[in-house]
């Protein structure tokens, strides 16, 4: 009986690999991806690969880790556009945003307007402030200017992603509550002289009440006493001086964020300037 089984199984399996041709394998079932657009798009050309490889994935940890689009567009020119409908359109209309209110924040820079632009949309409107985009900005627009684009989208996603953590506690960082700015590479040395000016200065002064015979500052102390008799004296007045301070102006802006209307019909906030 078994011999006869054998048969008919090797029958069927010639006649079934007989249907496929010769050199053909079995499909394998691969699971799609999930069709997020890239999060880092550089038309521009400004980063290497593996500067682009190492951004892109940072962009995407963040993104995930925190349900926030967190994206980065460079481009060579935009043909005359708007630096803000330009980077709000592409938002829109890229399929960008996480969450039910589509939260994300782009970065646009062009390279032939030397542009840039910070659109923000759904929670990430709140989450980035007027006020703590300017902060931002002024982290990294320096190695934007230089050249330095690589350090200048690093420190733009860092600082992402800190500030959607603080957004989290309930008290995104604006006016009055902004982070503390990194000192300067010349804090270091400029603290140095500085205590060592007043090192010398100490010790001299210290040197100098050692001295058991100096000038004195003043003419009454080389003068006997009793060897003066004032027989009149008088009070002239010579000069009086004003002191005035400025009345603080009252500032009527409190912080938060402002926000526009794209073609699309979306929310968006953002800023923007040249570098």
């Amino acid at each position: 009986m078994k011999k006869k089984i054998i048969p008919l199984f090797l029958a069927a399996a010639v006649s079934v690999s007989g249907l496929l041709p010769i050199g053909a394998v079995q499909p394998v079932t691969v699971l799609a991806e999930s069709g997020h657009p890239a999060r880092l798009v550089d038309n521009a050309g400004l980063l290497d690969e593996d500067e682009a490889l190492e951004l892109e994935s940072k962009l995407d940890e963040i993104s995930q880790e925190y349900d926030c689009d967190v994206v980065i567009l460079t481009e060579e020119t935009i043909n005359g556009a708007e630096p803000m409908d330009y980077a709000d359109d592409y938002f829109d209309y890229e399929g960008y945003g996480m969450g039910e209110d589509n939260s994300g924040i782009l970065f646009l820079i062009t390279m032939s307007e030397r542009k840039w632009w910070i659109s923000t949309h759904g929670e990430a409107i709140y989450d980035f402030t007027d006020a703590g985009q300017e902060y931002m900005v002024e982290q990294f627009q320096s190695d934007l200017s230089d050249g330095y684009y690589y350090d200048s989208f690093t420190t733009f996603a860092d600082l992402c992603q800190e500030f959607i953590v603080q957004a989290q506690t309930g008290e995104p960082f604006d006016k009055g509550n902004l982070p503390e700015k990194p000192l300067s590479p010349w804090a270091l040395p400029i603290s140095i002289g500085i205590g060592l000016v007043i090192a010398l200065i100490i010790t001299g002064i210290m040197r100098g009440q050692m001295k058991t015979v100096r000038m004195k500052p003043d003419a009454a102390d080389y003068m006997v006493n009793g060897s003066l008799q004032i027989t009149r004296s008088n009070d002239v007045f010579l000069y009086h001086q004003v002191t005035k301070t400025a009345k603080p102006k009252d500032d009527d802006s409190g912080g938060g964020s402002s926000v526009h209307t794209s073609s699309s019909g979306e929310t968006h906030g953002g800023s923007g300037g040249s570098f």
